[in-house]
């Protein structure tokens, strides 16, 4: 049994107590699925009085770090270094596995005895699906600095070529052919586009600055120049429509070296190789969205850098007051502030009065046994607990409309609709009290049957009742709209209208007065719409 919470944040106050109070909230309706949250989700802020839901709260970055390393990264190094790991934290890009580095082993050449054995070399291997780092020939030379060694290097072990690298070897060699589209890699292409629209950027102002000719009927030497630029001593325009009119028009890239790269049409050796290797050898889409660049085929993804998490703190975006912030300490799951809603408002549990599945053994948990579907126009009686988180005690009302909204209606009654739950006090103070006007109390307020006006049953903080539900018939012959049956159509859900009033106590605010001020006491309520899970009609 399911039991939901529900907060509109996007209304105006007015206008939300307005539409809470005269609209019954219908849980069928497609916005509900943004308004209706576990309990687990809310907040509450203690100066408004009020829940807050994750779409009510402003959030603010606390901390950046890595999930895999658990380093923390300053806010300062996000412009320059991205939002990914810098350091040896990367993932497998086939199956998303965290990837580990190991020692590649070194073959030995018999036939040169003398010759000096190479250096060990490094990959990144997966344990989980068994790629390495040396299936796209790509190998390292120490095991640490892997983030710098692999921006170096290109599928296949090639060093990238920098645009720093081009423009010192076209200063060296001016003769030498422009570069092919396929050595053009996407940083490449970048970094030369970037250079060559700063430059026409540069170009284009300084043109637009430039001083007119003194022949110029509007320059320097005319009568209305000196006028202008005297008016423009005092209102400190001058010629401002001249120097912020339409720019030039710039030209676009021309050659591989300011960033222009042809797409290439020829598809006959991507083709030939799916049909030698098959589908299973193409890269998916989850898997490109991880990559720099498209590819096509597995064989060239890249190691994926572990993307950065966020630790964040949430503020009222009523009254802007911290209602939750964790500790800044990565590795710490603490909070120095947290106004969870379940410290304030009642936890509301449902469960049927004569369940109709069978108990599970303690062997099979956590094994669940499901109820049966209910018989359409056939009463079922529930028991709704309440259960009083606060140190005070409460007064609930509530209220829900007599049939559901939907298609098919079904009859609802709450038999107690308005009850007191005491404060949620120590458990062991309560056994050293007289509770002998507490058992008479529950005997006479319960009498074995459900009956109107009466509780269930009451315990130290919280209070059950009886609700009654008749479920509508899911036949078609009987209703207007004759159209087939809707997905999750039979799935009974009760809205219901919960209103608590209680008075905090004087002992635990401090400063509290006593005499007048202490009968003056502030009285705080608290109203909210929720929605209760039943279960699935029968369609028989």
């Amino acid at each position: 049994m399911s039991v939901f919470r529900q907060f509109s944040p996007d209304l105006p106050q007015a206008r939300q107590s307005q539409s809470s109070d005269e609209r019954t909230f219908d849980p069928r309706d497609p916005r509900s699925n943004y308004s209706l949250y576990p309990l687990e989700y809310l907040l509450y802020c203690e100066d408004c009085q009020q829940i807050r839901c994750p779409r009510c709260v402003n959030e603010e970055v606390v901390t950046y770090y890595c999930p895999n390393c658990l380093f923390e990264v300053p806010s300062s190094n996000l412009r320059s270094d991205g939002n990914r790991c810098t350091r040896s934290c990367y993932q497998c890009p086939v199956c998303i596995g965290p990837l580990q580095v190991m020692e590649t082993p070194v073959e030995k050449d018999q036939s040169h005895l003398g010759a000096d054995i190479p250096g060990p070399q490094y990959a990144l291997y997966c344990q989980y699906c068994n790629w390495t780092s040396t299936e796209i020939g790509i190998k390292f030379d120490k095991p640490n600095g892997i983030h710098s060694q692999l921006s170096k290097i290109n599928n296949g072990g090639d060093l990238k070529l920098t645009a720093k690298e081009l423009k010192e070897r076209r200063k060296e060699n001016p003769d030498e052919p422009p570069l092919a589209d396929s050595d053009v890699d996407t940083d490449l292409q970048y970094a030369n586009l970037k250079a060559f629209y700063q430059s026409q950027l540069a170009d284009t102002n300084a043109a637009s600055s430039g001083i007119s000719p003194l022949n110029d009927t509007t320059g320097y030497g005319s009568p209305a120049a000196s006028l202008s630029r005297i008016m423009a001593m005092y209102t400190g325009h001058g010629h401002a429509r001249k120097r912020n009119g339409p720019s030039d028009v710039m030209r676009e890239a021309l050659t591989a070296e300011e960033g222009l790269k042809l797409a290439d049409l020829d598809e006959s050796a991507q083709i030939k190789k799916l049909h030698q290797e098959g589908w299973d050898a193409t890269a998916t889409i989850e898997q490109n969205l991880e990559q720099a660049e498209v590819q096509r085929f597995q064989d060239g993804l890249r190691p994926i850098p572990h993307l950065l998490r966020t630790k964040r703190s949430k503020r009222c975006s009523v009254c802007r007051h911290i209602i939750s912030k964790p500790e800044n300490k990565v590795t710490s799951t603490r909070f120095k502030i947290r106004l969870v809603a379940k410290s304030y408002i009642p936890t509301i549990t449902i469960k049927p009065l004569n369940p109709t599945a069978g108990s599970v053994p303690t062997t099979q948990r956590p094994q669940i046994q499901e109820e049966r579907p209910l018989k359409p126009l056939t009463p079922h009686h529930y028991i709704i607990t309440f259960k009083n988180p606060l140190f005070d005690g409460i007064k609930v009302t509530l209220a829900t409309p007599n049939s559901t909204p939907g298609r098919f209606s079904s009859k609802v009654t709450i038999l107690c609709p308005q009850f007191d739950i005491d404060a949620n006090t120590d458990m062991w103070d309560d056994a050293l009290k007289d509770d002998d006007r507490d058992k008479k109390r529950k005997g006479e307020e319960s009498s074995g049957q459900p009956e109107a006006g009466k509780i269930w049953e009451r315990g130290r903080n919280w209070v059950s009742i009886i609700l009654e539900v008749v479920p509508a018939s899911l036949r078609l012959n009987s209703q207007k709209d004759k159209s087939p049956l809707k997905e999750d159509e039979d799935i009974l859900e009760i809205p219901m209208f919960v209103r608590m009033e209680w008075e905090p106590d004087s002992q635990q605010d401090v400063g509290a007065a006593s005499g007048k001020e202490k009968d003056a006491q502030e009285r705080r309520e608290l109203a909210y719409w929720c929605v209760l899970g039943v279960g699935r009609i029968s369609h028989d």
